[in-house]
């Protein structure tokens, strides 16, 4: 098929590069425009630039898509359907109308739960069983279209937001490509109970709140790893925990966020309920250690505190 591809992170990249193998013709690849990264901030092209110019794909990086110009230009496109994936801009009513397949989301989430900027991070953190990937076919509502093709994997107990995201990458751009093998398909309308939308993840989010379970706090390790990092904060300073076990022992009636042990085996801190094992983090500008390598350059004794977000 003639194709135009809409997508910026890796996610996308996956399914582009998955089209091309299966023989679709990509006749423009739409990204978000090229984002200052690194230490000198240097404008750095999306996944999804690097890998449609090395196919020589044409490349479109409009800012948005409601100017008639840029309506213009994609409508000039040959093209049967739009994929979409993880873009980050929205596509007014009168995009999403212009192929006569329309447009087609790769989302990574079992919709109707978790529609919205951030599902793989907000399953983790509310320690759902499982997750997924839907292709939808849009509407000019937030996820709300019927689903041609539905995709379910199980949420591992050691399951980090960078390790589901790639699962569920490799899942989409399956999916995608069996879906439009069966185009026109049969949509099903998506179940109107059971909604719940993943707001973007904010980096105030990051701060470990010591009175919360270990158990919640164990699920936003895993849910911010890679991105943002979750942080807890000891003398002042960020220190990023990349790495956590929930323990049900008790703490010696210690309050949330004192050091109840800290060996080799990890630094143990008290919680609203139970204790979290630290076995990996980070200082600021550092590298990440283990907690025995942490701990010889850092050393902790029982009673100090790790500090309570406001």
């Amino acid at each position: 098929m003639k194709l135009v591809f809409a997508g910026t992170p890796e996610f996308a990249a996956r399914a582009l590069d998955a089209l091309l193998a299966a023989g679709h013709q990509v006749t423009l690849a739409l990204t978000q425009p090229d984002r200052p990264a690194g230490r000198g901030m240097a404008p750095r092209p999306s996944p999804v630039k690097e890998l449609a110019a090395a196919a020589g794909i044409e490349v479109f990086q409009p800012p948005a898509l409601k100017d008639p110009a840029v309506q213009e230009r994609l409508r000039a496109v040959p093209a049967e359907a739009m994929v979409v994936a993880a873009y980050g801009l929205l596509l007014p009513r009168a995009v999403l109308d212009m192929p006569r397949f329309g447009c087609l989301n790769i989302h990574a989430s079992l919709l109707p739960r978790w529609r919205g900027a951030a599902p793989i991070q907000r399953a983790i953190l509310a320690g759902d069983a499982e997750s997924g990937v839907c292709v939808m076919q849009m509407e000019a509502t937030l996820d709300t279209g019927p689903v041609l093709r539905r995709g379910r994997l199980p949420i591992a107990a050691d399951e980090t937001a960078g390790s589901l995201h790639d699962k569920l990458a490799r899942l989409g751009a399956r999916l995608i490509v069996e879906t439009l093998a069966d185009l026109p398909g049969a949509p099903t309308p998506q179940d109107g109970d059971g909604v719940t939308y993943a707001a973007k993840i904010d980096k105030a989010e990051a701060p470990l709140d010591w009175r919360s379970s270990a158990a919640q706090l164990e699920r936003k390790v895993r849910a911010f790893n890679p991105f943002p990092g979750a942080v807890a904060i000891l003398d002042g300073a960020p220190i990023k925990v990349w790495r956590a076990a929930c323990l049900s022992a008790g703490t010696g009636g210690a309050a949330p966020g004192r050091v109840v042990s800290a060996g080799a085996d990890g630094i143990v801190v008290a919680c609203g309920e139970g204790a979290l094992r630290l076995a990996e983090l980070q200082k600021a500008g550092g590298r990440r250690l283990s907690a025995a390598q942490f701990l010889s350059g850092h050393p902790l004794r029982p009673g100090v505190a790790f500090a309570l977000p406001s």
